[in-house]
């Protein structure tokens, strides 16, 4: 649970006499208000995409957690509602729900990642994970779909030497049309490092065996939202 919905007590007029003392008056003043739960929040970040390779669809989920919501406590009301966002928006779909639904933790760090936007660094490199770009020396860089991911692939697994081998499996399936040799692999590496310029040996090659990123002073990682993407373990 992500945020827990708070409501005041209701007042409570108490009637004295008047022989009661000031003194509990102004101590029952200074008390804080009772609170307690009166429901929770279950976030759940899954696109029908990823329901459908389940074998689920969301309404099938939202009726079976209903159902077993009537089992466990029949007195309990529901309401579901679905967070939409246009195609390709990129993120987390757990972050796009809490956003979409105006979760305060969720709405508090996206605006701190727009201030960080607006003080990028004037020189180095960005690789901004959750929106898929790359900053050199402040400007967006032109990098293709598949070069991005060649560059996130090994910045998510930091400090490791990728094989050629797992780079074609990893970013590459099975049916697709141009699926590269291992060779070619240091083609596509070599127009990564060009777009690179001047920053190009953050991509380093370990001869015989492959690429490695290592942690870079000129290269700054954003996950998004503050916490690391679950790609890194």
């Amino acid at each position: 649970m992500s945020n827990i919905a708070l409501l005041e007590r209701p007042a409570v007029t108490a009637v004295h006499t008047a022989q009661d003392s000031a003194a509990p008056l102004a101590a029952a003043a200074d008390l804080p208000a009772v609170r307690s739960p009166r429901g929770f929040a279950l976030y759940v970040g899954l696109d029908e995409i990823k329901a459908a390779e389940a074998g689920v669809s969301l309404p099938l989920l939202v009726d079976a957690l209903r159902r077993t919501l009537a089992e466990l406590a029949p007195g309990a009301e529901t309401h579901a509602t679905v967070a939409l966002a246009p195609h390709g928006s990129g993120g987390r779909d757990l972050d796009v729900v809490r956003l979409a639904l105006h979760e305060p933790g969720a709405i508090a760090r996206t605006k701190a990642a727009a201030e960080e936007d607006t003080t990028d660094e004037e020189g180095g490199v960005v690789v901004d994970i959750s929106r898929k770009r790359v900053l050199i020396d402040g400007e967006s860089a032109a990098f293709t779909y598949k070069e991005f991911e060649l560059l996130q692939y090994l910045v998510l697994r930091e400090g490791r030497t990728i094989e050629r081998s797992e780079l074609v499996s990893a970013l590459w399936q099975a049916q697709d049309d141009e699926t590269p040799g291992e060779r070619t692999i240091d083609v596509h590496v070599r127009r990564l490092r060009a777009k690179l310029g001047r920053y190009e040996d953050i991509v380093r090659t370990v001869r015989g065996i492959g690429y490695r990123f290592d942690r870079h002073a000129d290269v700054v990682i954003r996950y998004g939202h503050g916490t690391p993407s679950p790609d890194r373990f």
